[in-house]
């Protein structure tokens, strides 16, 4: 915290104390502002993403499915797994001569040439965070699927013999029941999402031209590429500021809930 308030330079002897002077350079680094910008399309994305698709899969797994105790682990799976070994994965997936993607599209005719998905300035992003999603719903899904299993099965036969639909059901039953979990596991994840490092790193380091390039890469770069750990250390600090904001309002309407 400390050094964000220095001009450290990597070789540097002593840590100078400079002041303001990294936070000043900060308003005015266009690099800063486009990371902080694609880390909350990043966030915003695959957070919605998650807790939508992990709703869905934590209704499906609610049911009544044969072996569902396997398919519950089995969700787990892409969650579990290292993030390295996650974005190695899926860099074959995308690869523009072997990936299979590409193989399939090509070969049920959506594609007629192929694309570098991790390399092309329109598709990188999309790309990226399909892969986000991909890997942080299991998470969304066990813990929705933990607070579906906490409503009474009295208030699904009172609507049944209220004559309620499933969307009936759902919104009015399920959804009011199941808010305080979707509030929290909404804003956690958008916590962990904007601090994301290592699956965007292994999958394009940034690029192209810094089109993923998150405020967590960002630092890393002026760190441990350029040797500005002063700099480096200032954009940790405005970066713990801009989620303490988003932690304020979570334990704020977390206290709400409670009173």
């Amino acid at each position: 915290m400390y050094m964000g308030f220095t001009g450290y330079q990597l070789g540097d002897d002593v840590a100078v104390f400079n002041g303001l002077e990294n936070y000043r350079a900060m308003l005015h680094d266009r690099y800063f502002w486009q990371a902080v910008w694609t880390g909350l399309i990043w966030a915003l994305t695959i957070t919605t993403g998650q807790i939508l698709l992990g709703l869905g899969l934590a209704l499906l797994l609610n049911g009544k499915l044969r072996l569902r105790w396997l398919a519950r682990t089995l969700v787990l799976v892409p969650w579990a797994m290292p993030s390295v070994i996650k974005g190695l994965m899926w860099r074959l997936v995308y690869h523009p001569d072997a990936g299979i993607l590409n193989y399939f599209l090509m070969s049920i005719g959506i594609l007629d040439h192929k694309i570098n998905w991790l390399a092309d300035f329109t598709w990188t992003l999309p790309a990226v965070i399909l892969v986000g999603i991909w890997s942080g719903m299991p998470q969304s899904a066990i813990t929705l699927l933990a607070g579906l299993q906490t409503i009474p099965d009295e208030l699904y036969e009172a609507a049944d013999i209220d004559g309620a639909g499933s969307w009936e059901k759902f919104w009015h039953v399920t959804r009011p029941l199941l808010r305080p979990v979707l509030v929290a596991i909404s804003s956690l994840e958008f916590i962990w999402n904007f601090n994301s490092f290592s699956l965007v790193y292994v999958l394009t380091e940034g690029g192209p031209g810094g089109r993923t390039r998150l405020p967590m890469l960002l630092a890393y770069e002026e760190a441990f590429r350029y040797g500005n750990f002063g700099y480096a250390a200032a954009l940790g600090n405005a970066m713990m500021i801009i989620i303490a904001v988003f932690v304020f309002v979570y334990f704020r309407h977390q206290m709400r809930e409670q009173a």
